[in-house]
């Protein structure tokens, strides 16, 4: 497993910096690399990622193997004191928690406000997926997968139903819309595409949501530019590779 994230994570390592290469010099960039402290297979740490490809973010990446206690050293624990991942040092400014390092992200060297709207209202709709993925899809997908990859416990048949209904909570939200907040790809459609591709990698059938398959397959083609494929579905593919292990 460990040679597995060292050539994951060193094909990462140069496909971020080639991207950071071809951005325009014209953009309002950080005077030097963002460290960010990660681990390839984690889910907020792969919509970090893509969120910096989307502005154009040159990211160090400091690989972080939370399973080998590396983010609970004194150091680590001084700069974060809940010892989580992903976490950022922006030129000393030290951020923690996915979803708030994306919208800095935008908010602070983004081209334009597409991604995180300034106008009050479409943000708010963004934070609201946000934080519906945050407190109950993601959460629920939590619950049920947790104890599987971790504790080697069986599927858990309430726990997916619990999953099912958030799933067709989101199935309505996407009625009449191609993205999650709108009619363009935002850092909430970021976030929730995280999820969903986990839960395709561990085979869940979804496909009774339907305006989620097709947002799916959407997002999925929208972020290929910004290294879906490599980031994201290879980081989901790493997931489960555990899981079958069991």
């Amino acid at each position: 497993m460990k040679i597995l994230l060292a050539i994951f994570t060193t094909f990462l390592v140069i496909q971020i910096k080639c991207n950071a290469a071809a951005r325009s010099k014209g953009n309002r960039m950080p005077t030097q690399p963002i460290k960010l402290y990660y681990l390839p297979p984690s889910p907020p740490c792969r919509s970090v990622m893509m969120t910096a490809r989307a502005v154009g973010i040159d990211l160090e990446l400091v690989l972080t193997n939370i399973m080998e206690g590396q983010h609970k050293t004194p150091e680590y624990i001084k700069m974060n004191p809940q010892h989580t991942i992903p976490t950022m040092d922006d030129n000393g400014f030290i951020l923690w928690e996915s979803r708030a390092i994306m919208s800095y992200f935008v908010n602070a060297y983004g081209r334009d406000d597409s991604l995180y709207p300034r106008n009050p209202r479409q943000r708010a709709l963004v934070d609201q997926r946000l934080n519906f993925d945050l407190g109950t899809l993601y959460k629920r997908y939590m619950d049920l997968y947790v104890p599987m990859l971790f504790k080697g416990e069986a599927y858990n048949d309430e726990a997916a139903e619990k999953l099912n209904e958030a799933l067709d909570w989101l199935n309505i939200m996407l009625e009449g819309r191609a993205f999650v907040a709108g009619d363009n790809l935002t850092i909430a459609d970021i976030s929730i595409v995280v999820t969903l591709s986990n839960l395709e990698a561990f085979g869940f059938d979804y496909s009774a949501h339907e305006n989620v398959v097709k947002w799916f397959e959407r997002t999925k083609k929208t972020l290929e530019p910004y290294g879906y494929a490599e980031i994201d579905q290879g980081g989901a593919h790493i997931l489960a590779s555990f899981l079958k292990k069991e």
